[in-house]
């Protein structure tokens, strides 16, 4: 019996997996320890299939540089306690780690998945046995890595530990600005940088529907065309214009827009990602009284 709590002991610091999951791998394989491993990852396997239809939309988005080279990701789970524990964190810094410290950039998350963790393994295998430690759907989500000259600026934020990640690229100025403008496109969420940058579909749809919603304003179809033209042109400008970030306030001095604040430091933003964890999925959300009543009438 000790020699069997010993080994569940030695499997549990090896795989992370509960004491009773060890036991049953133990007894499965007649105490053999390197059997015993192989089938918790086998069996880590088959709960990550049972898991693929759960909703993994808590997690962190995080960025990095170093030198010229930057990256930013997001990895997600089920639930936020998961997203706040040490091993979860663990696994976004491995993870973002192996990435950046890639010679060949990989081309997706597959190769992302493919590529050495610090430990030799892959960080498919790294994610599995987080996954079996965790007892929850993991998500790699997405990532994205950039690359700047010598003479640009990197300005990696993080928000609320791991909330929102933002990496931008400036040019010009110094990195105070740089910093300040990575604290706008957390807090903006602008979709553009200026409005040059605006899509020429996305002016045609909103201009679209400006000329739909003016039919319905008697006092609108008594005016002169051309003047019914301006207009709708500044209804368009002034919806979409809220998205533009250099049109939006500096948020380190709300007396001036960003635009006036990049004029001012001989400034501009090369690039900019932002990622929020969980925007775009779907969550379920679960009506626990139904869940309850149901389980009743069973």
């Amino acid at each position: 019996m000790a020699d069997l709590i010993n080994l569940i002991k030695q499997l549990r610091e090896r795989t992370g997996a509960g004491i009773m999951d060890c036991k049953k791998a133990l007894l499965a394989n007649d105490q053999d320890l390197e059997k015993s491993v192989v089938w918790l990852r086998e069996k880590g396997i088959a709960k990550q299939e049972k898991k693929a239809s759960r909703t993994a939309a808590e997690g962190i988005a995080w960025t990095k540089v170093s030198g010229n080279k930057g990256v930013i990701i997001e990895i997600n789970c089920e639930t936020d306690f998961v997203a706040n524990s040490d091993p979860f964190r663990a696994l976004v810094t491995e993870t973002i780690d192996a990435i950046l410290a890639s010679e060949t950039e990989p081309a997706d998350k597959e190769a992302c998945m493919a590529l050495p963790s610090k430990d030799g393994r892959t960080l498919k295998d790294v994610y599995l046995d987080a996954s079996i430690k965790l007892g929850e759907k993991l998500d790699f989500r997405r990532f994205a890595i950039v690359y700047k000259n010598d003479d640009e600026f990197f300005a990696p934020y993080i928000h609320m530990k791991g909330k929102i990640a933002t990496l931008v690229i400036t040019k010009g100025g110094d990195q105070e600005i740089a910093n300040g403008l990575a604290l706008n496109i957390t807090s903006d969420n602008p979709a553009y940088i200026s409005e040059a940058d605006i899509p020429s579909e996305i002016i045609a749809k909103e201009t679209e529907i400006e000329t739909e919603a003016s039919k319905n304003d008697p006092s609108f179809a008594k005016k002169p065309e051309a003047i019914q033209a301006k207009i709708i042109e500044g209804r368009v400008k002034k919806n979409l214009g809220s998205a533009v970030l250099t049109n939006q306030q500096y948020i380190l001095d709300e007396t001036k827009t960003v635009g006036e604040i990049l004029k001012q430091h001989s400034a501009s933003i090369v690039s900019f990602i932002r990622y929020a964890v969980g925007e775009g999925i779907e969550k379920k959300v679960n009506d626990f009284a139904s869940e309850v009543e149901a389980q009743m009438k069973k």
